[in-house]
């Protein structure tokens, strides 16, 4: 591999990330806008504050599972690496397009595992890493959407007899911590998948030792990738998370991000790359149909479902299609 193709590869893994950022701003931002609380000029710079400063809150297992445990690292070359990228860029632009809140992480492990099985079948997937991801799909909405409705239900018994203008004037204020926390648990799962391929690249091209840890340049270089996608925000999807969901008011609000902290910081310790578009929806959801059952827009959460499934399938197809067009032509 030249050194210009690795520098090509390395720009293209941070414009992912970049996109990443873009593309699940909404994730960050959506409920706190939504509900008035906070403008959204002002929330994506919030939101890409605590998206840079996560490196010095969490380790790096997120990256060492996404670098070494979801495709064999033995057949990892630069091929790989870019059809990877390409079918991850490609659905997120695809999703962003539509305005659908896809999983950029998902999309990013089905670019993975296409070019890897383009290249060397079935077998070149690690079963563990991959299924241990491939769970998270199931578990992190569902989650999501129970400590969201339960965090609902315990803040309506403890507020029973507050008026409805007390307790709105208390969690506007709350609405900043909890929106500060789904933030830092988004810049600490998320920028670490870009990271670990990276190192996977790095690895691949014998820059780095397998067993070397991962140069620092490479964690400032992702999360600051991360905190400018944020900082220019994906205002389509922010209009489906925020508003065509459920109604949020800023107590919903509060326990939706706080919900979905909870998960992407479990998450995130035990090194499983999730999907923080996947926890905040059901968050939402769990909120909304605390309130009523019907309050939920389920029409439009069963679309978003959709594109949860097809994710994987999708970008990996696109992966395989760019690995072999990459193997022709670059």
């Amino acid at each position: 591999m030249s050194l210009q193709f690795l520098i090509f590869l390395v720009l293209l893994a941070l414009a992912f990330d970049f996109l990443n950022g873009f593309h699940d701003a909404a994730n960050s931002i959506a409920t706190i806008v939504s509900t008035r609380v906070m403008r959204p000029q002002w929330a994506v710079l919030w939101a890409a504050f605590f998206n840079f400063i996560a490196f010095l809150f969490f380790g790096l297992l997120v990256a060492a599972t996404v670098g070494k445990g979801i495709i064999d690292p033995s057949i990892v070359d630069h091929y790989v690496v870019f059809g990877a990228l390409i079918g991850a860029i490609s659905w997120n632009i695809i999703t962003w397009y539509f305005g659908i809140p896809s999983s950029s992480s998902h999309a990013l492990i089905g670019g993975l595992a296409g070019a890897a099985v383009a290249k060397s079948g079935v077998g070149s997937i690690v079963a563990a890493g991959f299924l241990k991801t491939a769970a998270a799909i199931v578990l992190s909405p569902l989650i999501g959407l129970a400590l969201g409705a339960s965090l609902m239900i315990a803040v309506s018994w403890m507020f029973s007899g507050t008026t409805p203008r007390r307790v709105d004037r208390w969690f506007r204020r709350i609405q900043f911590v909890s929106a500060s926390l789904y933030s830092l648990g988004h810049g600490g799962n998320d920028a670490q998948k870009t990271m670990g391929i990276i190192w996977m690249l790095l690895i691949a091209a014998e820059v780095t030792g397998p067993k070397d840890a991962l140069p620092f340049w490479v964690v400032m270089a992702c999360q600051s990738a991360m905190a400018l996608g944020t900082m220019f925000g994906g205002w389509r999807i922010v209009k489906t998370m925020g508003q065509k969901i459920t109604k949020l008011k800023p107590v919903g609000g509060a326990c939706a991000e706080t919900g979905g902290a909870i998960t992407l910081f479990v998450a995130t310790g035990l090194g499983v790359p999730v999907s923080t578009t996947h926890t905040i929806t059901g968050a939402i959801v769990g909120v909304g149909s605390v309130n009523k059952f019907n309050a939920v827009r389920w029409g439009v959460a069963g679309n978003i479902v959709w594109a949860w499934i097809l994710t994987i399938p999708c970008s990996a197809f696109i992966a395989a299609v760019a690995w072999f067009l990459g193997t022709q032509y670059l």
